[in-house]
């Protein structure tokens, strides 16, 4: 854990209060949102996942619902106890990761990033670990406040490549510190920093960072000054820059409270954006209040490209990007009665005396319950029946269509080349990593001698998603010659910082056996 300026400015009269909002967009290529962001009074966090379909979803959910218990943790009310207590919660989603995959073999390998921030007694708690960033603009000038932990960070603090030359490299999604089903070290940076007013934070995935300078991210930080608008902005500017991934920023300001009360009484709700919207009652049980979810990108009217794209992405949206925000109470507060079934009505009956009755126990009523009940299964059984007929004429024309789509994917797919792995080594396919009614479209080309269990976490995740796609076996090839150079380049750096470790400790061990003088014979008489 490291303390940054922790005693630089005296302590403010009143505590800052935490105002934050954040927007999230599954952007114009993914087909599902692996993000999931928090925003609240006191915490705030970007989780970026990765594994799969699936795997992202997972992994960046469980590491919001491990960790936002932070944000009502006010009986520790101490700096250091809510460190400790971040760096805990951040180790403990790694183990319910790891756990969670272990019991669904669908999910290995999925991982995730993490930034949290915390703001308690005036101080900013920040907590990191992956790709994704934490922003701090401080008197209009903006500061990088985490350290990327990836392949091309690790090139450029050795200096082989530069800030810009990252921005296109190759292997520029590869991570080397994640949290997940993964052999490398969970725990989180920790860094703690004395809280101004007026100090603005921005968290967010690569999707926003990968594709803006630092210049255009301090431009909008500082001349947006609504958080809502200013995350809209720079979602819609990472995506309108080519933003391949999804997208969602999280801004959030340190304001001094003018009324305390009045305050507290209209305090905005919890937002949450991404894949975790979909567990957004347990997150209202977590935290034991009203949690909404966060709003939708605003669609861009001007732009044919962003209305087309937009159209494709509707069709793939998961539940948590409609545009309607939805809000859930905790468990506390929640309508008991709106969970009771309907039992229909009981028909009222025109008895031959005159008198009416809806009692069911009446003969008269019974009767009249069984010839509706019997008119409700026959318009049932009609509906049925033309469904099937329906359905029947569907499947046929689906099935002709499919066998000749499979066809043309089957032709296709030999014309492609992608890497994966084979009794734990890497190794070309020809074909595409995928089946078709069962078939496989894809079969050994090559097996290399290049080990999975070699490879950083982030090329095992893209080995064993067959992600590594290209249009021939030459390609494939280079790209196999390049992992192997790679791979040796980590281990050579290993192997250099292993030996000067090792001479250091040698020169220190020398300086502390030098013989000490002893007293003559002479003298001793």
């Amino acid at each position: 854990m490291t303390a940054t300026n922790a005693s630089a400015s005296p302590s403010l009269s009143e505590d800052l209060t935490l105002y934050s909002t954040t927007v999230s967009d599954v952007g114009y290529v993914r087909s599902n949102n692996q993000d999931s962001s928090f925003a609240g009074r006191r915490f705030a966090a970007i989780c970026d996942g990765m594994g799969g379909h699936a795997g992202g979803d997972t992994a960046s959910t469980i590491a919001i619902r491990s960790l936002v218990h932070i944000e009502h943790e006010d009986a520790a009310n101490d700096v250091e106890t809510i460190a400790a207590m971040m760096e805990t919660s951040v180790l403990a989603a790694h183990d319910a990761i790891v756990g969670k995959a272990k019991h669904e073999r669908r999910l290995s390998g999925m991982g995730t990033t993490v930034t949290a921030l915390s703001l308690v007694q005036n101080h900013w708690i920040l907590a990191h670990i992956g790709d994704s960033r934490a922003y701090l603009l401080r008197d209009r000038h903006l500061i990088r406040a985490t350290k990327d932990h990836s392949y091309v960070q690790h090139l450029i603090d050795t200096g082989r490549i530069t800030e810009p030359e990252a921005k296109n490299h190759p292997q520029r999604n590869v991570v080397m510190r994640v949290l997940g089903d993964f052999d490398i070290d969970p725990r989180p940076d920790i860094s703690i920093r004395v809280a101004k007013p007026g100090d603005r934070w921005m968290l967010c995935s690569d999707g926003v960072c990968g594709v803006l300078e630092d210049s255009t991210i301090e431009e909008v930080l500082n001349n947006v000054l609504d958080p809502e608008e200013c995350a809209q902005r720079l979602v819609a500017m990472a995506l309108k820059a080519g933003s391949t991934d999804n997208v969602t920023a999280v801004i959030a300001d340190a304001t001094v409270p003018l009324d305390s009360d009045a305050t507290q009484a209209h305090a905005p709700v919890p937002l949450v954006g991404g894949a975790v919207s979909s567990s957004l009652e347990s997150l209202a049980d977590l935290i034991d209040e009203p949690v909404a979810t966060a709003p939708a990108l605003k669609a861009d009217e001007g732009s044919p490209a962003q209305r087309a794209a937009a159209l494709t992405q509707n069709k793939h949206s998961e539940p948590e990007d409609v545009a309607v925000p939805r809000v859930a109470q905790p468990s506390s507060h929640r309508d008991a009665d709106s969970a009771m079934p309907n039992t229909g009505e009981i028909p009222v009956v025109q008895k031959r005396d005159g008198s009416a009755s809806t009692d069911p126990h009446d003969p008269e009523v019974a009767k009249a319950i069984k010839a509706h009940q019997r008119q409700v299964q026959q318009q049932v059984r009609k509906r049925h029946t033309r469904m099937r007929a329906t359905v029947a004429t569907t499947i046929v024309i689906v099935l002709l269509a499919l066998a000749g789509a499979g066809f043309g994917a089957w032709r296709w797919s030999q014309s492609k080349y992608y890497l994966g792995e084979s009794n734990g080594v890497v190794t070309i396919y020809q074909g595409v990593p995928t089946d078709l009614f069962g078939l496989s479209l894809s079969h050994e080309a090559m097996r290399t001698d290049i080990e999975i269990d070699q490879l950083p976490a982030a090329w095992r995740e893209q080995i064993n998603n067959g992600s590594i796609a290209v249009d021939s076996y030459d390609e494939a090839q280079s790209h196999v010659d390049m992992i192997r150079q790679q791979i040796a380049d980590i281990n050579q750096k290993k192997q250099s910082d292993t030996q000067q470790y090792g001479g250091e400790e040698q020169q220190k061990g020398a300086s502390t056996q030098s013989p000490s003088p002893t007293p003559s014979s002479e003298k001793q008489q």
